[in-house]
C-alpha cells in the first residue's frame, strides 16, 4: 500500500485497515515460525505497511 493511498483514506479507514494488516503481520509470522514460508520478505512489506499506518493516524491525531 503505498503512501498517496493512505492519504485519501478516512480515519475511521485507517484504523479498520491497520487492525486488519495487523493481524496479518502477526499470522505470518506465525506461519514462518513454524515452518518457513515461501517468501519472507514478505513480512518486512507488511511490517512496513503497519508503520505507515500507524504514522499517518498518529499526524492526523496531533493536527
Amino acid at each position: 500500500m503505498k503512501q498517496s493511498e493512505i492519504k485519501d483514506l478516512s480515519a475511521a479507514e485507517l484504523q479498520e485497515k491497520l487492525s486488519q494488516t495487523k493481524k496479518t503481520y502477526a499470522d505470518l509470522k506465525m506461519a514462518h515460525a513454524i515452518s518457513p514460508i515461501e517468501n519472507p520478505l514478505q513480512i518486512r512489506s507488511v511490517r512496513r505497511v503497519v508503520a505507515r499506518l500507524a504514522t499517518e493516524l498518529t499526524k492526523r491525531e496531533l493536527q
